[in-house]
């Protein structure tokens, strides 16, 4: 018999890992996670589940365990994978700045943005994880963003964040400086998805729902870069959080 969950307890934030071919603690290929995310989650009062990459069709199971879902940054998604949504054929011609491309994390990955917003699971996307729920929800991404001089790679930068929206409660401001690693962006938002900040060059740097199911927000930066100390960048995963331990005492009330 389960034991029962302690009123107290931290809500579960399930975190996918990311596959690494080489790491320097370890002699072999490795599933990784930043600290800083998983530090930013336990500062919240969340406690990080480090989610092994597995087979798509038991997402669903796995994550039925967890409040929360926290989508990271990592590699490219295969380019093939949002121009089918717009009727282009899968050999579509890859820029050669597309980088890391998985096949199985992209399943993964998609994988749980499908299930956690059908059900209104808690979900906060960051980087290649707000492009990840933008393709599962049919949008669409640029490959590049121009090169170095028009990418957002190693740079911290103003942007413009919706009055009211979903990041700039998190934020507690209307504005912020951000921290980015990323050369792709949003081209055509996913269904449903609104932009919710931008960045001076007219970037989509925030996606949310504003007809979902649950708590959402997608940021195109990383937000666990600064999260120690800047209590804006905090606040991302405040809200993450403090939304999971609202369902996981709903959950617990319904069983």
């Amino acid at each position: 018999m389960p034991m029962p969950r302690p009123a107290h307890a931290r809500p579960l934030i399930a975190l996918p890992q990311r596959y690494a071919a080489t790491t320097s603690a370890l002699r072999y290929a490795a599933v990784v996670t930043a600290r800083a995310l998983a530090d930013a989650v336990y500062r919240a009062g969340g406690e990080p589940f480090m989610m092994h990459p597995g087979e798509p069709e038991e997402t669903a199971d796995r994550l039925a365990r967890c409040a929360g879902l926290l989508l990271p940054g990592g590699g490219d998604v295969a380019p093939w994978r949002y121009a089918a949504e717009v009727g282009v054929e899968v050999g579509v011609e890859v820029h050669e700045s597309v980088y890391d491309v998985d096949d199985a994390q992209d399943e993964f990955d998609l994988a749980l943005a499908r299930c956690a917003l059908s059900c209104g699971l808690p979900t906060l996307a960051v980087c290649r994880g707000m492009q990840v729920v933008n393709v599962s929800l049919g949008g669409t991404l640029r490959q590049d963003m121009g090169g170095p001089t028009a990418e957002h790679r190693h740079k911290v930068h103003a942007v413009r964040v919706a009055a009211g929206s979903v990041v700039a409660r998190a934020l507690g401001a209307a504005r912020a400086d951000v921290s980015c690693y990323h050369h792709q962006c949003v081209e055509l938002p996913g269904r449903g998805l609104v932009p919710s900040a931008w960045a001076a060059d007219g970037t989509i740097e925030a996606l949310e729902l504003p007809d979902g199911r649950g708590w959402f927000a997608a940021v195109q930066w990383h937000p666990e870069d600064t999260a120690a100390a800047d209590a804006g960048q905090q606040g991302l995963f405040g809200g993450l959080v403090r939304a999971a331990g609202a369902w996981a005492k709903r959950e617990a009330w319904v069983s």
